[in-house]
């Protein structure tokens, strides 16, 4: 999936990251922020016109490089983060255990 910039609207407590595509279709991965190091992953939303383009993957991969420069851990809640951090040893160094 080539188009559309990864945004992250924050708050206080929790954030989400959107990613825009074609026809309005925005993919989505929310997380929670618990404490100053340590964000969860709460949920992860991709639109049929999205899906199978790698638009969650990219979320994710967001999410592992902004946490990694920052020096915060993550825990993958949702289900499709879980198994994306399954299949991307790589990412150990986030991964909250």
């Amino acid at each position: 999936m080539s188009e559309g910039a990864i945004t992250l609207e924050e708050g206080t407590s929790k954030g989400v990251y959107r990613l825009q595509g074609p026809d309005d279709a925005v993919a989505e991965l929310s997380f929670s922020k618990a404490g100053t190091t340590m964000i969860i992953i709460d949920h992860t939303d991709v639109p049929d016109a999205l899906r199978g383009q790698g638009a969650g993957l990219r979320l994710v991969e967001r999410a592992v490089a902004d946490a990694r420069a920052v020096g915060k851990k993550i825990i993958p809640l949702c289900p499709f983060a879980n198994a994306q951090f399954g299949k991307h040893p790589e990412w150990g160094d986030v991964l909250k255990h």
